[in-house]
């Protein structure tokens, strides 16, 4: 797909910084009970950090980065011994706490001291190659079931934000507008379907890496891979494949990269519906209006929205004025109801897709990061991104990518002119 078929300067250019984000990243373990293919955090089985490690990290947060939402990862933070204490602690100092799982260790009682605690929600990571006990080698349309047994048990107990993400490899990219369709079949009770691209230091990259000036092998990180892997794909990949069955599929907002700034590293789109149809997606100035309000009124950006809010669909049709997206929604809500005076006694709900393009390897070695991400979390009491920690653990420094002299242009000095030409 030919990047111009989404075009940024269409879109709303999301507002996130270093400092002033709706998000933070904290990891109080690194411990699992899966082993998911392509995890960028290497198992460690006794790495609990201390409840008073932890408050330091979420002091450490607070003093340098405003957020609205914490969200609380790892490993999986399931396996904490005190994540309920966590989570009461991050709830106590006036942010959202997520929880970031893969729901292997989620339990009703489990669920209802989390929501007694202050849990405003869970992002659960779902797909094909988690290798999870009872669903191996099922395919992204037969692991809906677990899906929806996640969100059946959130809604159960009521009030808290539900959003799924899974990895996309080159061979499960054609499963994503099923994803897609799933999430609008359960649009009352899945809030949010995220989409994350695959990325691994593969054989083929043309690079050598380097930590400082030492040459590394990067086998020593948990994200390099000993076989070739394509490890390039781009989020507009992910929209052409949904745009095969949903031609109307429209982004609204994204964050850039740090060297290309008009890469799409996250791309955001909102839309509204029932069970039964989606009416439309909202525009740029929708996304604007809500981050931008939010900012001013609370004095930061908008992380995760209450579910009572996100069944308020028809009272978001009055942005229809600035919004023409949301004009299109409301259009096609009247022809519905026209047709079915029935329509106007049901509700309406929105709901997020979001795709996340992780690091770029860019041809001159430069590394395209996500310019205002929200998972920075923190590493000896700074902010970092947690995609490459492992980095800082292992080297303790970034490494670098260097174009190996076969993958570098020949080029030719004219004395004469002291140029390249």
């Amino acid at each position: 797909m030919n990047q111009n078929t989404v075009n940024h300067r269409d879109l709303y250019r999301l507002p996130w910084n270093l400092a002033d984000n709706p998000i933070s990243w904290l990891e109080p373990t690194s411990a699992c009970n899966l082993a998911c293919d392509g995890c960028y955090r290497e198992n460690v089985s006794d790495s609990h950090k201390s409840i008073e490690d932890v408050r330091e990290e979420i002091d450490a947060f607070i003093r340098l980065r405003n957020s609205d939402g914490i969200s609380i990862a790892g490993g999986d933070p399931l396996l904490h011994p005190h994540v309920v204490e966590i989570v009461r602690h991050v709830a106590k100092r006036g942010i959202k706490p997520i929880i970031n799982t893969n729901g292997a260790a989620l339990s009703k009682e489990l669920l209802q001291e989390l929501k007694a605690a202050g849990a405003q929600g869970f992002t659960f990571h779902v797909d094909s190659k988690q290798g999870r006990p009872k669903w191996k080698n099922k395919n992204e349309i037969e692991l809906n079931e677990l899906r929806l047994h996640y969100a059946e048990m959130l809604a159960d107990v009521g009030g808290l934000s539900c959003t799924f993400n899974s990895t996309v490899y080159e061979d499960t990219l054609h499963y994503t507008p099923d994803l897609v369709q799933w999430g609008a079949e359960h649009i009352d009770i899945v809030h949010g379907m995220v989409f994350i691209l695959y990325r691994s230091a593969v054989p083929q990259l043309p690079f050598d890496w380097y930590a400082g000036g030492k040459k590394i092998d990067m086998n020593a990180v948990v994200y390099s891979e000993t076989k070739e892997r394509k490890v390039d794909m781009k989020s507009t990949d992910v929209v052409a494949e949904i745009r095969t069955r949903f031609p109307e599929f429209t982004p609204c907002a994204y964050l850039n990269g740090t060297e290309k700034p008009d890469s799409f590293k996250w791309l955001l789109s909102g839309r509204i519906g029932t069970k039964q149809k989606i009416y439309g997606y909202v525009g740029k100035r929708f996304m604007e209006f809500n981050q931008a309000g939010y900012h001013f009124l609370k004095g930061r950006y908008l992380a995760y929205t209450s579910p009572k809010l996100l069944k308020k669909g028809r009272s978001m049709m009055l942005l229809a004025a600035i919004d023409k997206g949301v004009r299109h929604v409301a259009g096609q809500y009247l022809s519905a109801s026209l047709s079915n005076p029935l329509n106007l006694f049901g509700g309406l709900h929105y709901q997020t897709v979001m795709i996340i393009q992780p690091v770029d390897f860019m041809p001159n070695g430069q590394q395209n990061m996500c310019d205002g991400c929200p998972d920075m979390t923190l590493h000896n009491g700074e902010l970092v991104w947690s995609c490459r920690m492992e980095e800082l653990k292992q080297f303790g420094c970034w490494v670098r990518t260097v174009p190996k002299e076969s993958a570098m242009p020949t080029v030719a000095i004219d004395p004469f002119q002291g140029s390249v030409t």
